[in-house]
């Protein structure tokens, strides 16, 4: 999760599925784990509107778990703040209603994330992190692992979606369930995380060695897709929604801000084509947002941009088409 990437990077070797289901609600330093389901034998039922999510549009991580909400459409189910882009340092996300597509907290009407993290556990001082789901009833953080709320809006809130293509949407399918599981850890060491690593390297040797697994896993991705039009089955899965959050990210922002300059995505027939396949859904178009992202890493970091300058591009065709319907169904 944004401003957790440490931590995420020390549970890589823990397959998803051993992870789904914690006993606790806070399993790890820094991070909430407890579970929704749809019959509440977790202590957290599935209800309308008891739930609210907390996401930047800048994060990944975050992005990844409101895309999923959006393909449930469980947005009137579980209404969202959005914090501003930029994060301060020292106190972390806050609330600027006044940004484009940022809003203030209507749940707890704090100025800062970390205020409700404060409300969940009164001596929490780990790092606070997006996305938060936050449960009003029992006026707690239910969990702060993206994974986690992935799956978790993708079957356990089903009775309460509006229609039933949204009911039987299925993101992680019984019959590709270890394969979803492999993919997404893959996906996590060679790319999710590895841009991280390659942009925050302070040594050459650091660089060097995270760069080249960056770039070895998206010309193995180029490969991969240019046989299907997903990367497990013929359908839509977690693992895609994974792998996009990134490639979405890496023109306006891994490129230059990361020092990932050896190639674009645009650069890859396939992985640009998928890119476009992807955002041109409606739903996932939703989550997107250019300038939340570029802003949220050029302006945030001032080790890696010390004025804090906003590059003009560049100039993406996002609507453009993608040529991918003969590789198998929508």
């Amino acid at each position: 999760n944004c401003e957790n990437v440490q931590v995420q990077v020390s549970i890589a070797d823990e397959s998803v599925a051993a992870r789904m289901f914690k006993p606790s609600s806070k399993t790890m330093q820094g991070q909430f784990r407890a579970w929704v389901t749809a019959d509440g034998a977790s202590g957290f039922k599935a209800e309308k509107d008891r739930y609210h999510l907390y996401v930047s549009l800048g994060c990944p991580f975050a992005s990844r778990a409101n895309a999923v909400r959006h393909l449930k459409g469980l947005q009137d189910i579980i209404p969202v703040s959005v914090v501003y882009w930029s994060r301060d340092l020292k106190k972390g996300w806050h609330f600027q209603p006044d940004a484009p597509r940022c809003t203030d907290d209507p749940i707890n009407g704090k100025a800062y994330l970390r205020e409700i993290y404060e409300m969940a556990d009164p001596e929490y001082s780990d790092r606070v992190s997006v996305p938060v789901l936050w449960d009003k009833k029992e006026k707690t953080v239910v969990s702060n692992e993206s994974l986690d709320l992935m799956f978790m809006f993708n079957s356990a809130f089903n009775d309460l979606c509006e229609t039933d293509e949204q009911r039987s949407l299925d993101l992680y399918p019984s019959s590709h369930k270890e394969e979803v599981d492999s993919m997404v850890d893959w996906l996590k060491i060679n790319f999710n995380i590895a841009v991280y690593q390659a942009g925050f390297a302070d040594t050459q040797e650091g660089y060097d060695k995270a760069a080249k697994v960056v770039f070895d896993a998206l010309d193995e991705l180029e490969e991969s897709l240019s046989k299907k039009r997903y990367l497990v089955a013929d359908r839509l899965t977690i693992c895609d929604i994974c792998l996009f959050v990134s490639l979405i990210r890496f023109d306006m922002a891994y490129h230059g801000y990361f020092k990932l300059n050896k190639k674009r995505i645009v650069d890859y027939p396939n992985l640009w084509a998928y890119t476009r396949d992807l955002y041109q859904r409606p739903q996932i178009k939703e989550t997107v947002d250019f300038t939340h992202i570029k802003r949220g890493y050029y302006e945030t970091h001032k080790s890696i941009n010390p004025y804090g300058i906003v590059p003009a591009g560049p100039i993406l065709n996002m609507d453009g088409p993608h040529g991918r319907e003969n590789l198998g169904a929508a």
